[in-house]
C-alpha cells in the first residue's frame, strides 16, 4: 500500500462529512479523525491509551517537562490516562493537518503479549508513557483496511474486530511493541503506574494520599514518585490536579451545573480555590471560559 492511500481514504471522509476543520467522531469504527487548516493555538486534553497517527502536517504534544514534535508518517502510542498540551504547528489551507486516533484496548493487548515472551521486545530506557516511531507500512495497512470493512454491516461485524485485533498486535511487535509489552506484563514499573494512574483517574473526588497509593501497587515511597514521574512527567498530586481541571472544564462545556457543583464534584473543598487553579491552567476564570465557549 502506498502510504498515500491512508491519507486520501481519510481526507475523502472528512470531506464527505463537510469536516473542513476540528473532529470527526467515527462510530463505525471507534476512530477520530482530526483536520485543520491552519496552525491552532495549545489546547489541554487527557489522552487514554491510543494510537495516534498522523497521516498530513506536524503538531506538538507533551506535558509540562516534555515535548514531542510528530509529523506526516509518523505515530504517537500513549499508554497511560495523560493530561497533555498539544497544538498543531504544520497545516496550510492546501496541505491541512489531517491525523488518526485510533484507541488501543489493553484487554486485547494482554491476551496478546501473553503469547510473546518477554524478551522478544526490544529494551525501552524511556519509561515516558508517549512513545514516537515511525508508522510502518503495515500499520497503515491494517488501518485501511479496518476502515473499509467498518463501511458495511456485514463486514464490520464480520471482520473489522479480526483486523483491530490485528492492529494492536503489529503494534506489540512493531516499533512502539517495547513499551506496550512493559505495559502489559504483569508486576513490572510500568504495569503498576498504570495502576496507580487508573485508580487516579477512576476516582478524581478521592483525597490522594501518595505513601498509600504507593503501598497499593507494591512500591516504596520514593520510588513511586521517582518512576510516577518518569512515565507521566509529573507528579501523582500534579497528575490529580490536572485531571480535575480537565473533567470540570469538560463538564463547563457539556452541562449547566453550577461552578461551585462541578469544583466539589472533581474534589475540591473550595470553590475559591478551584477558580484561582482552573485560571492558572486556563487561563481564565470558570465562569468566564464557560461564557466564552457559548458564544463561539
Amino acid at each position: 500500500m502506498e502510504p498515500q492511500d491512508l491519507l486520501d481514504y481519510v481526507s475523502t471522509l472528512l470531506d464527505q462529512k463537510g469536516i473542513g476543520q476540528g473532529v470527526l467522531q467515527h462510530e463505525d469504527s471507534g476512530t477520530v479523525f482530526l483536520t485543520h487548516p491552519a496552525p491552532t493555538q495549545q489546547e489541554a486534553n487527557v489522552y487514554r491509551p491510543l494510537l495516534c497517527a498522523v497521516l498530513q502536517g506536524a503538531k506538538e504534544v507533551g506535558t509540562s517537562t516534555r515535548i514531542l514534535t510528530v509529523g506526516a508518517g509518523q505515530s504517537l502510542i500513549v499508554s497511560n490516562a495523560l493530561p497533555v498540551v498539544s497544538q498543531v504547528t504544520n497545516a496550510t489551507p492546501e496541505h491541512p493537518y489531517v491525523a488518526l486516533v485510533f484507541p488501543l484496548d489493553l484487554d486485547v493487548m494482554r491476551a496478546l503479549a501473553s503469547s510473546l515472551p518477554p524478551s522478544s521486545g526490544a529494551r525501552v530506557s524511556d519509561p515516558f508513557s508517549i512513545c514516537l516511531a515511525d508508522t510502518d507500512d503495515a500499520i497503515q495497512d491494517a488501518l485501511l483496511r479496518y476502515f473499509h470493512q467498518c463501511e458495511t454491516d456485514e463486514t464490520r461485524r464480520m471482520l473489522a474486530p479480526i483486523t483491530a485485533r490485528e492492529i494492536h498486535a503489529r503494534l506489540l511487535i512493531g516499533k512502539h511493541g517495547g513499551t506496550l509489552q512493559k505495559l502489559v506484563w504483569h508486576e513490572n514499573v510500568a504495569s503498576r503506574i498504570f495502576a496507580a494512574t487508573h485508580e487516579i483517574s477512576s476516582d478524581l473526588g478521592r483525597s490522594l494520599s501518595v505513601p498509600e497509593l504507593a503501598g497499593r501497587v507494591g512500591m516504596s515511597n520514593s520510588a513511586f514518585f521517582e518512576q510516577f514521574k518518569a512515565v507521566t512527567g509529573t507528579s501523582p498530586l500534579q497528575y490529580q490536579k490536572d485531571l480535575r481541571l480537565m473533567q470540570a472544564r469538560n463538564e463547563l462545556r457539556t452541562t449547566g451545573s453550577k461552578v461551585s457543583e462541578i469544583a466539589y464534584g472533581v474534589g475540591y473543598e473550595s470553590s475559591a480555590q478551584f477558580s484561582r487553579e482552573y485560571a492558572r491552567k486556563f487561563g481564565c476564570s470558570p465562569r468566564h471560559d464557560r461564557v466564552s465557549m457559548a458564544v463561539q
